[in-house]
């Protein structure tokens, strides 16, 4: 399996053209700028127009106007995780969404809890601590977080938000992917990142 990871687009996501093949694409937050209606509307509908077989979105901190939504209307082959997962050709993802909201409360570290133990990809807009997470003098990861992934060893763990520390590293088992596709400024446009999944070693 083929996947396509983006992240951190704020609205950008028309100025991205010639998107490598893959066999699904996965945006791991942040697709709005302003957590507005239209935006996400707009991000939406550009989408799911994606020529991928199929199609995984989660929540940034930026993508407020989601929390509490209940998204309807999606085309089948796209798939918003929101503490949610979802079983493609025999590979398990699993979305958590950053909602500030959860976060300066108890309910993140919940969500966090709720991941399942067989999941294959991890989506999650937050890094892991000490993952390409380094900003200014300072690894905005989460503890909780890599605590829980190097516990699960998914394959792949996607996660966006820190702006710099666009890549891919792999750590024991797992592979960790930041797609940020925004550079800290907003002002260049990063490769998408492409990863290469084997069903025969799940």
């Amino acid at each position: 399996m083929r996947i396509l990871h983006l992240s951190d687009t704020h609205g950008c996501h028309h100025q991205l053209r010639n998107l490598p093949e893959a066999d699904v694409a996965v945006h791991s937050g942040d697709f709005t700028m302003n957590g507005s209606q239209e935006e996400a509307i707009d991000f939406m509908n550009w989408f799911c127009d994606l020529p991928y077989d199929h199609k995984i979105f989660i929540c940034g901190n930026h993508d407020e106007c989601l929390y509490g939504a209940n998204v309807e209307g999606l085309d089948s082959n796209v798939h918003y995780l929101c503490n949610s997962g979802v079983e493609i050709d025999g590979v398990t993802f699993y979305g958590v969404p950053m909602f500030m909201r959860d976060c300066i409360s108890e309910k993140q570290s919940f969500n966090y809890r709720q991941i399942p133990s067989n999941t294959n990809v991890l989506v999650t807009h937050t890094p892991p601590f000490g993952i390409l997470d380094f900003d200014d003098s300072i690894n905005y990861g989460s503890e909780e977080l890599l605590s829980i992934v190097s516990a699960i060893n998914p394959r792949l763990h996607l996660f966006g938000h820190i702006h710099r520390q666009h890549g891919i590293i792999k750590r024991a088992q797992t592979i960790f992917s930041n797609g940020a596709i925004l550079s800290a400024n907003y002002s260049i446009y990063h490769t998408p990142n492409v990863l290469n999944l084997s069903l025969s070693k799940i």
